[in-house]
């Protein structure tokens, strides 16, 4: 391990940890020490809201990033990511069904909760495998930034379909969900998704090796004795788990996961996988809580920041890749 990527990461641990001091603080209402640590104390809910708003934010900066580095590397394209690809508007589009046809089910929160990201990594699932198929058939894979265009925009013309046919209550709860409310996370929908995460970051631990020997080619991988189907798989699963699952609780967090492993790849060394890893998700940690706290000061909802930022860094990789 190389002392630039020692420096770099120390750096970035460094204003992980001031961030979250920031984000914790961030409120209409002050709260002292022991509000953090004490039940008992007044403020006490109030502080474990803003808890839960910080772990959610450290699991999102983890698993968009990873799952939009495992896509790149795979489809060996820097524009490849989970709302590029349509991932995240088809779970999107599942979550939308699951809130618009089951406000008549009477279910715990738990559940829920948990048929929530069912939904959201069933579509996306579904979509990963369509991707996967049409990849064969593209030989210029930017057909796969275009089809992934296609895809966002039905799952978009739907979702406005069923809010055009929707209750107002449904219509609400959908509309905030798509905002994404970080401060309405609940400790059982964090615990959900440490769960959801774990498995998938295991899943990518495993997919790390094969992924070096494929950015050298095919032949070259299967000389090694690589698994080319297994890769896929994992790759397919991961990202499925890792993005859906934020965006079932977190609503659709934009480019997030185009922009930080191209910044990656722009300060260090980007044939290192294993530390292009460990940085994406490092940087990740630091512009989700830099973007909560942006959020909570402005109350500009997340994603139209996520949006605000990803956008105009997406345009010029594409010009940067033109030229």
């Amino acid at each position: 391990m190389s002392k630039k990527f020692k420096l770099i990461g120390i750096l970035i641990i460094i204003g992980i940890f001031i961030s979250i001091i920031f984000n914790l603080n961030i409120g209409f209402l002050k709260l002292s020490f022991t509000d953090f640590f004490y039940d008992s104390s007044e403020n006490s809910q109030i502080a474990q809201l803003r808890v839960n708003r910080v772990l959610a934010m450290l699991l999102a900066g983890i698993s968009i990033p990873t799952s939009g580095f495992l896509l790149q590397e795979y489809f060996q394209n820097p524009l490849a990511g989970p709302s590029v690809l349509g991932i995240t508007s088809v779970a999107s589009l599942s979550v939308a069904f699951y809130i618009f046809f089951s406000q008549d089910l009477m279910l715990p929160e738990f559940l829920q909760n948990s048929f929530l990201s069912i939904s959201a990594i069933g579509g996306s699932l579904v979509l990963m495998f369509i991707l996967l198929a049409f990849s064969n058939r593209f030989q210029d894979k930017s057909f796969l930034i275009i089809f992934g265009f296609l895809v966002s925009a039905l799952a978009g013309a739907i979702v406005s379909i069923l809010q055009f046919y929707a209750e107002s209550q449904s219509l609400k709860n959908y509309v905030l969900w798509s905002f994404g409310a970080n401060n309405q996370v609940s400790r059982n929908q964090i615990w959900v998704l440490i769960i959801i995460v774990l498995i998938g970051l295991f899943l990518a631990f495993k997919s790390i090796k094969p992924l070096i020997g494929n950015s050298l080619g095919t032949a070259y991988a299967q000389s090694l004795g690589i698994n080319l189907n297994q890769l896929k798989f994992f790759v397919i699963i991961t990202s499925s788990l890792l993005s859906a699952s934020v965006t079932a609780f977190l609503g659709p967090i934009l480019f997030i996961g185009i922009v930080v492993p191209h910044f990656c790849r722009m300060i260090y060394n980007p044939a290192k996988l294993w530390q292009q890893w460990i940085l994406n998700m490092l940087v990740g940690i630091l512009i989700m809580e830099f973007f909560s706290i942006i959020s909570e000061t402005t109350q500009f909802p997340l994603n139209v920041i996520t949006s605000l930022f990803g956008i105009p860094v997406i345009l010029m990789m594409m010009l940067k890749n033109n030229k």
